[in-house]
């Protein structure tokens, strides 16, 4: 089984993106499930239930998020509703929404950190309490793992290492060059990386982004312009096992 894993989804610019290179990227690998990050999809920061179809319509199967999918109120009934959209497993049970779902026989998982992050559940005992809800059921599992400090993201994946079939960080819009199988056969990547505009500070216009730096005062951001990079995860997976048995970084660029 391969299943292709996408960045975090940035504005009207990375829906375009998507919407441009998925379908030749599952003709290509022969994808069976693809997920992807898209709690920045409505210009920039959060979700709407438009720019939740345009990205199901784009292709995409299971759709998680993060820390910004409280945006905009007007996704709490598609988080509500039997749609494959994901809120982070570890906020509070009585939020809506939910944190994971099973899409294709593989059962895929939604997580936010703590550190330099926010005040949630553990992310570690949650997923322990959901493996335990799963135990003895044989599927892929897939975590995506909302977080900002990598040493967060390393230790969760060395955790769930043989528990699950790939843990694949999201949130910092930077890829990182760590992708690997470690030793009990779960894909880990600390960040998959964005789907956002190259010329930006992680998606947003640069000249925005660097006066708040510099005043340290609050200002609207607004996403980039320009090339956009592509960035994603796939994995391919031992359906007996659960297993992963590759992992490879995919990135391209669109005008």
């Amino acid at each position: 089984m391969k299943i292709l894993a996408i960045g975090d989804i940035i504005g009207k610019p990375g829906r375009k993106a998507v919407k441009e290179i998925l379908p030749g990227l599952c003709d290509q690998y022969d994808i069976n499930l693809v997920i992807g990050n898209g709690e920045n999809a409505a210009g920039g920061l959060g979700l709407t239930p438009g720019t939740a179809d345009e990205l199901f319509d784009s292709g995409i199967d299971v759709i998680t998020t993060g820390n910004h999918i409280w945006a905009y109120n007007e996704i709490i009934p598609y988080l509500d509703s039997e749609l494959p959209l994901l809120r982070p497993l570890n906020y509070p049970p009585q939020n809506p929404g939910r944190g994971y779902v099973v899409k294709n026989n593989v059962l895929v998982v939604n997580l936010v950190g703590r550190v330099f992050i926010g005040h949630f559940d553990c992310p570690f005992r949650a997923m322990d309490d959901l493996l335990a809800k799963f135990e003895g059921k044989s599927m892929p599992i897939i975590v995506d793992f909302h977080a900002e400090a990598t040493s967060e993201k390393v230790a969760m994946g060395r955790y769930l290492d043989g528990r699950v079939s790939a843990v694949l960080g999201t949130h910092t819009h930077v890829g990182t060059i760590d992708a690997q199988i470690l030793p009990g056969g779960t894909a880990y990547v600390t960040d998959i990386g964005m789907v956002g505009p190259i010329d930006s500070v992680i998606g947003d216009d640069p000249d925005s982004v660097i006066k708040r730096f510099l005043t340290q005062m609050p200002s609207r951001l607004s996403v980039g312009k320009g090339k956009v990079r592509f960035d994603a995860i796939l994995v391919e997976i031992d359906t007996d096992t659960a297993r992963a048995t590759d992992i490879k970084r995919i990135q391209k660029v669109v005008d």
